[in-house]
């Protein structure tokens, strides 16, 4: 089968690999969307220890079961693979399982090929009348459903009465932001210093946190960092009223930016989330098909024969959708 391989810093090139074989428990998915995830990039960038060369990369996907389950399903992946024995799963806390797996990390190989290899319970179906192309987006947006999940039961007062800040309109942040309007968040405003980001995302409350001009938002009840850098923590430190609580997706750089002294003195409750739960993927699958996360028009689709020129144009900044999505 043709797969788009990570070969080191920088280096992706279309090979001709083996196709996965059959396992017990699991299905082998015949590729038709998968879409770039930051992590991707920095693995692209050689930042990621985890995913050594080669590699084939890509953990955003759906397509149709072709052997093991039931062949012809349509269906979107959650890549998380976990154990359900340890601590961590029995509690309903998969993501956190000590022995879990991801595709696109060894040992398994990822989605930007033709096929992939998942267990039969990482399958979700997906309605005849949902792309391929908005189902691959169920893995970013489960990212932001857990998230806006966490912070909730943190807020001390209910979503309908929260005034909230997203740091960061790519996928993570703009799916973050879409959950929060549809629990009903009493505003959402979304930072986004990329000018041709910002021209493609519609129906939501944007604005270049890095223009002068621009008045400072400040005594917001919730603020989701989805960058992860210094300066992001730094703004959503300065952005959350007192009692406030600040959730943390990006994973950007590993330290600095948060004042420990405010968010001590006035007791603002710093949250760290990873992925998601089964459950709250089933959740964002469900909120999807039923178009409770808006159009989900906002990618940008090619033909995974220009994966390499994709994610040159992300590194460059030439990208101005939220997401690539690629197609064998």
């Amino acid at each position: 089968m043709k797969a788009l391989v990570y070969l080191g810093p920088e280096q992706l090139e279309i090979r001709d690999v083996a196709e996965p074989p059959g396992r017990s428990g699991h299905s082998v998915v015949q590729i038709a969307s998968s879409g770039i995830c930051g992590s991707d990039m920095h693995a692209y960038l050689g930042h990621d220890e985890r995913r050594p060369a080669p590699l084939i990369l890509g953990h955003e996907a759906s397509g149709i079961v072709r052997s093991g389950g039931k062949p012809g399903r349509r269906v979107t992946i959650n890549p998380l693979v976990t154990c359900g024995r340890c601590a961590a799963c029995t509690q309903g806390r998969n993501n956190l399982c000590v022995n879990r797996q991801i595709i696109s990390m060894p040992p398994r190989e990822g989605a930007f090929a033709e096929m992939v290899a998942i267990p039969d319970e990482n399958l979700v179906t997906v309605p005849d009348d949902v792309s391929f192309d908005r189902a691959a987006l169920a893995e970013p947006l489960a990212c932001g459903w857990h998230a806006v999940r966490l912070a909730g039961a943190a807020l001390a007062v209910p979503l309908a009465k929260a005034d909230c800040l997203v740091i960061g309109g790519g996928a993570i942040g703009l799916g973050a932001a879409l959950v929060l309007v549809s629990h009903g968040a009493r505003s959402v405003r979304v930072a986004e210093t990329n000018a041709a980001r910002r021209k493609t995302l519609h129906g939501l409350d944007i604005f270049d946190v890095a223009d002068p001009s621009a008045t400072p938002i400040r005594d917001v009840d919730l603020v989701v960092d989805a960058v992860g850098f210094v300066a992001t923590r730094a703004e959503a430190c300065r952005a959350v009223r007192p009692g406030g609580v600040i959730v943390h997706i990006g994973l950007g750089q590993s330290e600095g930016g948060l004042d420990v002294r405010r968010m001590t003195l006035q007791e603002i409750t710093f949250i760290g989330t990873y992925t998601y739960t089964p459950q709250d993927f089933r959740d964002t699958a469900q909120a999807m098909f039923d178009g409770k996360l808006g159009s989900l028009d906002w990618m940008d689709v090619r033909p995974l024969s220009e994966g390499a020129a994709a994610f040159a144009d992300i590194r460059s900044g030439r990208a101005a959708a939220p997401k690539i999505i690629l197609k064998p």
